[in-house]
Formats: structure tokens, C-alpha cells, sequence
């Protein structure tokens, strides 16, 4: 063969020998984007992986929503003052404060409270399993919310405004991390019935639609609606109609460079495809050995349901969701109907906390025991707690009235110093009074240990970069190792 000058023509044991080692590179490539190691700055993708602003401490979220608002003085916040004054009228100055709290008569917890573990915090005696993570567990004594109504305090503690229409935490957390698995969604919500305010305490407000929750209901056949596949359609028939459709819709997306929701739209159709094969895998708690199933209390009629709910929370993290929110619907009321504000005690704080107790308490041990054990605990942020709190007097005669001037909320793993006690409230537990937390301070600390600077975590709608957290919100830098 006749030598060009310039041309450098190698051997044929030289071609092979780089051809392997290139075919090598395309399959690390590809193994690295699989995993979401490698950012692909031309996809187009909405959901595609990306960077958070510096090392985050969790990667991801799991958060456990006490709907109807649990007692902080019959729970995580012991109050001495309350038990010797039950019965006494709370006319006049707090002791601590120096100012008047409520007018009612004290309402004493009717359970008793222990300290546990090395940190000493006190829980109640209705949640035997959560104490034995005492050491692991960051409580705060001191929330507030803006509203004592359910509807708008959910969608305050979910989005950071009393009103409709904004950005869910999950959403803003999707928006700002892309999903780590291509067949899943990366926000799911999971229900009974759902807790009042519905769809709007989970949406994607002015967010496009793609950072929207799934949501769904784990005690059904089929938790998710409209994802099995026609009968008349097999998967290369159905794969074909959804290449004609990508086509289509692709083509028109180009001439609407400015609209947002196509993207959405095209991704949500191949995220639905995929999901076909690997959601119900997922939800399958059969899988799981008889031991883990009991473990989380799906064995007991009082805890199976919630106890599904956490152990599905478990599988989705391991497969990489990110933002997993299970909305409690544990508690039956006296005629055995389904409420949907369970915690709300308001006739009886000792039958109903007793209820709920019995439904969460097992299944929350489990979650924390079975993240530990499996190492995911240290990655995988938990958060407790309910919209609002309840009154220290008494409401009738065993109950408590909604109360949003203090209720405690707690976390768990995910870069959290287990063991810390922070803030407090008054002496009867009626208000914060000290290192007041609200929902942007809780946002703005969530964000943080994921990775965010919340006041960069940014949208640009209706000319303003809106944030998860407004004008306002601090870290809680003392919750965080």
C-alpha cells in the first residue's frame, strides 16, 4: 500500500488495540450518566441530574406528615407545670414568660413521660419504638405557624405559604436536583384519604409540571392511576406509538421555545412507560422477607396501613427517589371510619393519641431501625411532626383545640446532630418562646443539609426570582453535625 505523507496508517493489532479501549470509555460513560455521575449539559431532559450548590449531607427526603396536628404536651415536650396544675385556671402571668397564655382551665398529659437515651430527652410512653432512637433524633420544641386551620398550615409547612399556588418543598427540591432514576418518579406522596387541602399540598404551583408529586395510595391493587399498559397494545406496539408521538410533539415544542410544560409533557409520557415495569416492583412489599414485614407492623391491623406506606418509603429511597412524603391516614374514628385529620384530638386526647400512637410508633421505629442497618440512615433525612399543635387547657373536658403558637417537629439522620434538644416552649407548652422556628426556618435548613443555599435555590415567574422560603428563613445550624 502506497505511503501518504501525513497519513499515519496504523496496524491492524494497533486499531483493535484502541478500539477496545474506547468501546471501555462508551460503556464507563454510560455506566457514570446510568448513575448520575456525569451531568449531560445538552439534555434536554427536565428531570436530569444535576449539581446542588455544595456538598450535600442527605440525598434524600423522607417525611413523615402527622396530618390533624399531634399534642406537643402529650408527645416529645414534657411539662411538669401542666401535670401539677390540671384542673387550675391559667388566668395570669406564666411563671417563665410574664405573660398571659390562655384562659382555660390545665389539661395534664394522661400519659406518662421517660427520658431515654443518652441525650435524656423526654418522650412519651405511647411511643416505646421511637424512643429507642432518642440518640438519633433532633427535636425542636419551638415551631409556630401562621394559621390554626388545617388547609392553610399543611400548605404553609409544605410550601411556605398559607395559601394556594406555590411550590411544594418536594417540587423545589426536584427542580433543584433532577431524579437519580430514570423508571421513577423523583417526588412521590403517599395517602389513605387524602388530608385536607388535596392536590394543592403537594403541587408544583407556577413550577413546571414535571416537578409535580405522584401521588397515590398504597392500600389499593393499584396505587397508581392509569399506568397499566391497554390489553389490545403490546410493548413494541406501545413503544411505536409513543416514538410517533415524541416526533410530533417535538416538533411543535420547537416552535414554542418559551413554553416550559412541553418538555414536562413529553417526559412525563416516557416516565410513564418506563414506570410500567419498574413501580410495581417497587411497591411490591412481598418482596421483603416475613420478618422486615412484621418489623414494620403490616402483620397488625392498627399499624399496616402506615407501616406499608414507611416500608414503601424504604424501597423508593434505595432506588433512588428522592423526596418521598407520607401523609398519615392511620386513626379510625370510634364508628370505624377513615379521618382525615387522625391526630385531630379535640373530644379525647388520651383514646385518640392512644389510636394514632398504636398505628405510627412501630412502623417509625422500623424505618429508622431498617435505614441504620441497611447504612441509608446517614444519607436519608426523616422529618416528624404536624401542621400546628394543640392547647394546653382543656377543650370540653378530655380533648384539646388546634393551637399554632408551638408544636414540635423532629428529625432524624441525614447529616442531623442526633440528640439535640433545641428551642422551647412556655411552661405550660401553650407557646414558643425561645429560638422560635417556622416553616421558612425548617425549609431553609432541609435545603441546606441537601445541598442548597436557600436564597439562591431560585425561579424566575411574573418578573421575580421567588425562592422555597420567600424573604425570610434561617439554618438551624445547631441541628446540623
Amino acid at each position: 500500500m502506497q505511503h501518504v505523507p501525513g497519513f499515519n496508517l496504523a496496524s491492524r493489532r494497533h486499531f483493535l488495540e484502541s478500539a477496545g479501549l474506547g468501546f471501555g470509555s462508551v460503556a464507563l460513560t454510560g455506566l457514570l450518566h446510568s448513575e448520575g455521575l456525569l451531568a449531560d449539559e445538552s439534555s434536554t431532559n427536565p428531570l436530569a441530574p444535576t449539581h446542588s450548590h455544595f456538598m450535600p449531607k442527605a440525598k434524600a427526603v423522607i417525611w413523615l406528615f402527622q396530618t390533624g396536628s399531634p399534642s406537643q404536651v402529650d408527645t416529645f415536650d414534657y411539662k411538669p407545670e401542666l401535670q401539677k396544675r390540671n384542673g387550675q385556671s391559667l388566668d395570669g402571668a406564666d411563671p417563665k414568660t410574664g405573660f398571659f397564655t390562655t384562659s382555660g382551665k390545665c389539661l395534664k398529659s394522661p400519659f406518662k413521660f421517660k427520658q431515654h437515651g443518652e441525650s435524656g430527652s423526654w418522650i412519651s410512653e405511647i411511643f416505646p419504638n421511637i424512643s429507642r432512637h432518642a440518640d438519633d433524633i433532633a427535636f425542636i420544641y419551638s415551631c409556630f405557624s401562621r394559621s390554626n386551620n388545617h388547609t392553610p398550615a399543611i400548605l404553609e409547612l409544605n410550601s411556605g405559604f398559607i395559601r394556594q399556588g406555590f411550590p411544594s418543598l418536594g417540587s423545589w427540591l426536584t427542580y433543584g436536583l433532577g431524579s437519580e432514576n430514570t423508571n421513577l418518579p423523583a417526588y412521590v406522596v403517599m395517602h389513605g384519604k387524602k388530608p385536607r387541602g388535596g392536590d394543592p399540598v403537594w403541587s408544583s404551583g407556577f413550577l413546571p409540571s414535571v416537578y409535580q408529586a405522584t401521588a397515590l395510595d398504597p392500600r389499593q391493587a393499584k396505587p397508581i392511576n392509569n399506568l397499566q399498559r391497554s390489553g389490545e397494545l403490546t410493548d413494541p406496539q406501545q413503544r411505536t406509538l409513543l416514538d410517533a408521538l415524541r416526533a410530533a410533539n417535538s416538533r411543535h415544542a420547537k416552535t414554542r421555545p418559551f413554553d416550559r410544560d412541553l418538555a414536562a409533557r413529553l417526559e412525563s409520557f416516557e416516565l410513564a412507560y418506563r414506570m410500567q415495569v419498574a413501580a410495581p416492583e417497587a411497591f411490591d412489599v412481598g418482596r421483603e422477607t416475613k420478618q422486615t414485614q412484621e418489623a414494620y407492623g403490616l402483620n397488625r391491623k392498627e399499624s399496616k396501613d402506615y407501616g406499608r406506606q414507611c416500608l414503601i418509603a424504604r424501597r423508593l429511597i434505595e432506588r433512588g427517589v428522592r423526596f418521598v412524603q407520607v401523609f398519615a391516614d392511620v386513626a379510625k374514628t370510634p364508628g370505624g371510619g377513615v379521618n382525615d385529620v387522625p391526630w385531630d384530638a379535640h373530644s379525647d386526647i388520651s383514646v385518640n393519641h392512644g389510636m394514632c400512637a398504636r398505628s405510627v410508633d412501630q412502623p417509625t421505629g422500623a424505618l429508622l431501625d431498617d435505614l441504620k442497618q441497611r447504612g441509608l440512615l446517614d444519607d436519608t433525612l426523616i422529618i416528624y411532626g404536624g401542621e400546628f399543635g394543640r392547647t394546653s387547657d382543656s377543650q370540653g373536658a378530655k380533648g384539646r383545640d388546634h393551637n399554632p403558637n408551638a408544636f414540635t417537629t423532629w428529625m432524624a439522620g441525614g447529616g442531623v446532630k442526633g440528640g439535640t434538644q433545641y428551642g422551647a416552649s412556655d411552661t405550660f407548652g401553650y407557646k414558643a418562646v425561645e429560638d422560635r422556628v417556622n416553616a421558612h426556618d425548617l425549609h431553609a435548613t432541609i435545603l441546606k443539609l441537601m445541598g442548597f443555599d436557600h436564597k439562591q435555590l431560585t425561579y424566575r415567574f411574573n418578573g421575580r426570582d421567588f425562592r422555597l422560603t420567600d424573604v425570610a428563613g434561617n439554618v438551624i445550624d445547631a441541628l446540623i453535625a
